[in-house]
Formats: structure tokens, C-alpha cells, sequence
């Protein structure tokens, strides 16, 4: 007599049913992938910057997580500089030389244009009217617009700013105003809440910059202030 037998097999899945699985897998890791791409700079720009916060605010209000790409919570158009700060407008001043350039080596930013009083951060940076033109004693202010730091190109303005928080104490920021470069060195940075008027604030003892963007990348729930100071060679 034989010492094995047979054993009948279960019966094997059918090919369409293995496929439809292994298409349900992949779909749901590339959703997931998507998700950590997508909110991965968020959460490392969160965990690594804390010691930049001068006040904390609550990230999701309002559904601001969810508000269109140039819009915050309110609705408001933050392409345009005049709705980030409503109640300090910037002023609509006349100036001898209305546009003039900003670089910033480390970003790879070279000769961006900056608009003084300009009204539209997809086209160019813009200087907040009356604030301080660069070289003069007082406080140069600078906005740009940000997205995710995936979408980084240095020479769109839309996506300008969005690596501004990699800055560190002692970079350059070279300005071109009316024929004369001046460099900045930055000295500070903070984050504050959206409605801080102090990116605004007035220094005369020097000649100072002042570069605003919104942060975490990618959203619009609190604003970077990157300080600089004017580079004065030594006598």
C-alpha cells in the first residue's frame, strides 16, 4: 500500500480577481504617497521652527486648511500685498525709481523684480508702500508669494518665497536700487500671526530689510519675517 495520498488543492484565484487587488494596493499607496507629499513640508516646517514663533496660532480655523491656493479663510486675494495687512494699507507713493531688483544667492533668486507699491505678487516682489527705499535709514519691506516647496521655481513669482524658510543668520540679500547694490545680511527670523503689524515697523538708526511670506509652505496660517541689516564695509 502507498504511504502518501492525494490532497485536492484549493482552488486558485481567478486572474481578474489578483489584478483588481493589486490595482486597489497601488492605488491606495499612491494616494497615500500623495498625502505625505503633500503635507510632509508642512508638518517638517512645524517641527523644526518652533523656536521662530512669536505667537502661536491655532493652524486650522475657519477652514483655512482647505481655502483656495491665493486665498485665505476670509476669502480674501493674497496675490494682492493689500489684503495681508487691511488695516495698515500700503501707501501709493511716487518714487524717483518705481521697480528695482533682489537676489538671494542661497535661493538661487537672481535679480527679481520688486514693484514699490505693486499690487499684483504674481507678477513681481513688492515693496509695501512707505516703507523705506533700499539704502535709506529705516525699514525696506518686501512681500512674495509662496506655495509648496515642491513647486519652487526662483523665477516665478508665485512660487518665489516658498523655500524662505531654509534662511539662516548670515546669508545675503543683495538689493539693486537706482544703480547701486546693497547687501543685506539677515540677522532674525520669526513667525507670527497673520494680523502682526511689526513686519511693518519703522528703524532709523540703520538701514534695514524686512522679508514676508506666508508659512507653513503651502498654506496661508501664519507669516515669516525674515530681518536684515545693511552690510556697511568698515573705514
Amino acid at each position: 500500500m502507498p504511504l502518501y495520498r492525494y490532497v485536492k488543492s484549493a482552488p486558485s484565484m481567478p486572474r481578474s480577481r489578483q489584478g483588481s487587488r493589486m490595482l486597489s494596493f497601488l492605488l491606495i499607496a499612491l494616494g497615500g504617497s500623495i498625502l505625505i507629499w503633500t503635507f510632509w513640508p508642512i508638518v517638517s516646517f512645524s517641527m523644526t521652527s518652533g523656536d521662530l514663533f512669536r505667537e502661536i496660532v491655532t493652524p486650522i480655523q475657519d477652514g483655512t486648511a482647505y481655502a483656495a491656493p491665493n486665498m485665505d479663510s476670509s476669502g480674501a486675494d493674497l496675490t494682492n500685498p493689500n489684503a495681508w495687512f487691511p488695516t495698515s494699507p500700503q501707501k501709493k507713493v511716487v518714487t524717483p525709481v518705481n521697480t528695482y531688483t533682489l537676489s538671494i544667492p542661497k535661493l538661487k533668486i537672481q535679480d527679481a523684480l520688486v514693484t514699490v507699491a505693486g499690487d499684483d505678487l504674481g507678477v513681481s516682489l513688492v515693496h509695501y508702500g512707505g516703507t523705506a527705499l533700499p539704502g535709506e535709514y529705516g525699514t525696506t519691506v518686501i512681500f512674495g508669494h509662496s506655495t509648496l516647496p515642491q513647486f519652487y521655481n526662483p523665477k516665478t513669482y508665485k512660487t518665489i518665497f516658498s523655500t524662505l524658510p531654509s534662511m539662516k543668520v548670515g546669508d545675503e540679500i543683495p538689493v539693486t536700487y537706482d544703480g547701486i547694490t546693497y547687501k543685506y545680511i539677515v540677522y532674525d527670523m520669526t513667525v507670527t500671526g497673520p494680523s502682526d503689524l511689526s513686519a511693518l515697523a519703522q528703524q532709523f538708526d540703520d538701514s534695514y530689510l524686512t522679508l514676508v511670506t506666508c508659512v507653513p509652505p503651502g498654506t496661508y496660517w501664519q507669516r515669516l519675517h525674515v530681518f536684515a541689516k545693511l552690510d556697511r564695509p568698515s573705514l
